[in-house]
């Protein structure tokens, strides 16, 4: 008994101790998917709570469908209903009791109070929808009922943020509230007078940079539809298409598992629109592939991660945030899509290189016992019949909405062509409820955000960044983009890519674009080191959670995945200097600028791999480092010096790895290393 005692206590003692992104990584890995959870939920909550939620789905789903097929309502009726459902979704499906862990049925008390308040709060605004439409803001005075209305608002906004957001965006919200109470203490540029509270409320609740301001409209009017979309077209057998495709393509190429993840999860993370949901609904299958291959834990985690990130800035669905760029700019969110194109690919053929050039260094070949081995892809591609259409009809001009509903429809239809992915009762009513609690998560923090943007355009603070950078810019456009992005990379580290692109928008937006730079390449400029972010240490939770699948180390996962992705760093910096990458220019500038994209990141791609045709050195990957740079800078001569470099280095690259592979031993080399 005392041995026994005595190995295990020298086995505990062996154990490393885990670090708190390691712990952060295995608790979101073993996070069970979307689906899992949203049956998870049903199958514990009690009777009275399931049929509450199936009801307010139900009549979620109506309404939505009602204001867009048949006539939309009132602004101040709709939107307030939108978030109200949103939150009561919410209350009943993370009750405070599953949460605490007493799990004592006495916070019913709390979310009694919550449930309460959010019907008050509909009640309140739908009633005096009318009244509200002909207020003059700032002007009327606020009555008791507009104040109480607004803090109860404030209130349920705030707890839903922490509930089922994140605590980071609750403390940044916090932080911008006491900024409106606390400013007039804070000296130099960034003073503010302060305002009232019954203004403060008025500014929340009754402006039009409030809450119910165009990120929820965004909400409202596009997004519910698409989240839809994204839920059924993956559980109807889309999804598993996607993936499949992504393993076969890569199935006999050097690096193959590798690749397949790039693919895959680029495909996947489009739809999906979160790294972290993408990484473990494809990381599970990608990982131990690329690890079985040879690749290290750290370097599967982080290609898994890059790649997983990427799928919200590639067309032609980029998750959440293009559609709320194309409501801000006051574009067709085709052309959002179109203008992604050739940076969205760079990023992607960036990733393709490093790991092919990882494969080459590490000599993981074609191995034969790794292959895919599921169901043949072919018989299955008219699964992916529904986003081929949802294309086609945004070409052509359809609607948002009505496109992600036609698509919907088509998608539960082809469903029912095959056994295994046939929609019954209880499959639909799950996607749904999946569909309903996405579209909660994500009303909740568009909502919040407009907490601080009124309280950034009522203070002034956006205009004091703007003059901030307006100096910096006057004497260099570079340093000025470098604070903007620095800006930008902060927020994404602590809230969702949503929230971070809107907030930066708001604080950053103004000042880019008085640098001479188009709504369109500045707006594309935030929201590309918003969703990088993502892969940015030392707030990487996409990298996290592919570390604790890979079984790595979580900090060493999200530096390497930051190195693999160091493309999506740079070609920000590359479109505005080269607006043609967006396709903002003619056919020989967008065909030039494309050139020296695909230029830089072939050279980018052997710094970062330390590769190319042979081992490199250090001096040799800063040579190929400092070639890929020039290409950002927007002068005739810098191109030239680049390609002429670019050119030179890589022959002298190749004859070395010639040379190198030519010697007596490179195959006993090889085969050691």
């Amino acid at each position: 008994m005392s041995d026994n005692k005595n190995q295990t206590l020298q086995k505990s003692e062996q154990e490393p101790k885990l670090s708190k992104a390691d712990e952060l990584g295995k608790k979101l890995a073993k996070q069970d998917d979307d689906e899992t959870k949203i049956a998870k939920i049903m199958r514990k909550a009690p009777i009275w709570r399931r049929s509450a939620i199936i009801a307010l789905s139900l009549f979620w789903v109506v309404f939505q469908l009602y204001i867009k097929l048949i006539k939309p309502l009132d602004p101040w009726f709709q939107l307030p209903l939108h978030m109200c459902l949103a939150m009561l979704i919410v209350w009943l499906m993370n009750p405070m009791e599953d949460k605490s862990k007493n799990h004592s049925k006495a916070w019913w008390i709390y979310d009694g109070f919550l449930i309460a308040a959010t019907i008050y709060i509909f009640i309140y605004y739908a009633s005096h929808a009318e009244a509200l439409n002909y207020r003059l803001y700032s002007v009327d005075k606020m009555k008791t009922d507009d104040v109480v209305a607004g803090t109860l608002l404030l209130i349920c906004v705030m707890e839903a943020v922490r509930r089922v957001v994140s605590m980071s965006l609750f403390w940044v919200i916090l932080f911008f509230i006491a900024y409106a109470w606390f400013g007039q203490f804070v000296p130099g540029i960034f003073h503010f007078q302060g305002i009232s509270y019954s203004r403060f409320i008025e500014t929340l609740s009754l402006g039009e940079n409030g809450i119910f301001g165009s990120p929820l409209g965004t909400s409202l009017n596009t997004l519910f539809y698409f989240l839809m979309f994204g839920c059924f077209f993956a559980n109807c057998g889309g999804g598993s298409v996607l993936t499949d495709a992504g393993l076969k393509l890569s199935d006999k190429t050097v690096g193959g598992p590798a690749k397949a993840a790039v693919i895959s999860s680029g495909l996947m993370g489009m739809i999906s629109g979160s790294a972290v949901a993408n990484v473990t609904g494809t990381g599970v299958f990608t990982i131990p592939l690329m690890k079985k291959t040879g690749y290290s834990p750290e370097e599967a985690g982080a290609v898994e991660s890059v790649a997983s990130t990427g799928g919200q800035i590639m067309p032609p669905i980029m998750g959440a945030g293009a559609f709320i760029m194309a409501e801000i700019i006051g574009i067709q969110y085709i052309h959002i899509a179109a203008a992604a194109i050739i940076p969205a690919l760079g990023y992607f053929i960036a990733a393709l290189m490093v790991v092919h050039l990882i494969a080459r260094k590490k000599h993981i070949g074609k191995n034969p016992n790794v292959h895919y081995d599921g169901a043949p892809i072919l018989p299955r591609l008219y699964r992916l019949i529904p986003i081929v259409v949802l294309v086609a009809l945004i070409i052509k001009g359809m609607s948002l909405p009505r496109a992600g509903i036609l698509c919907t429809v088509i998608a539960v239809a082809i469903s029912f062509i095959s056994k295994d992915t046939r929609m019954s009762g209880k499959k639909f009513l799950l996607t749904m409820l999946d569909g309903i609690r996405q579209a909660a998560n994500i009303a909740i923090p568009t909502a919040a955000c407009g907490i601080m943007i009124g309280i950034v355009v009522r203070s002034g603070i956006a205009v004091k960044i703007a003059k901030i950078i307006d100096r910096t810019g006057n004497s260099s456009l570079f340093i000025a983009l470098l604070v903007a992005a620095i800006g930008c990379i902060i927020l994404g580290m602590a809230l969702p890519t949503v929230a971070a692109y809107l907030i930066a928008n708001t604080l950053f937006i103004s000042a880019i674009q008085g640098l001479s730079i188009s709504p369109l390449v500045a707006n594309m400029f935030i929201f590309y080191f918003g969703v990088v972010a993502q892969i940015t240490p030392p707030v990487c939770l996409a990298s996290f959670t592919a570390a604790g699948i890979a079984g790595g180390s979580a900090w060493k996962t999200g530096w390497k995945a930051f190195t693999f992705a160091i493309t999506g760093f740079i070609v920000p910096f590359m479109f505005v200097y080269r607006p043609a990458l967006l396709l903002e220019g003619n056919g020989i500038q967008i065909a030039q600028s494309a050139a020296m994209l695909l230029f830089a990141t072939f050279c980018l791609a052997g710094c970062v791999a330390g590769y190319m045709f042979h081992d490199l050195k250090v001096w040799e990957r800063i040579v190929l480092g400092v070639i890929a740079v020039l290409f950002i800078l927007p002068m005739n001569i810098s191109d030239v010096l680049g390609l002429v470099a670019g050119v030179i280095f890589l022959a002298y690259c190749y004859l070395c790895g010639k040379k190198q592979n030519s010697h007596p031993d490179a195959p006993q080399r090889a085969a050691a290393s």
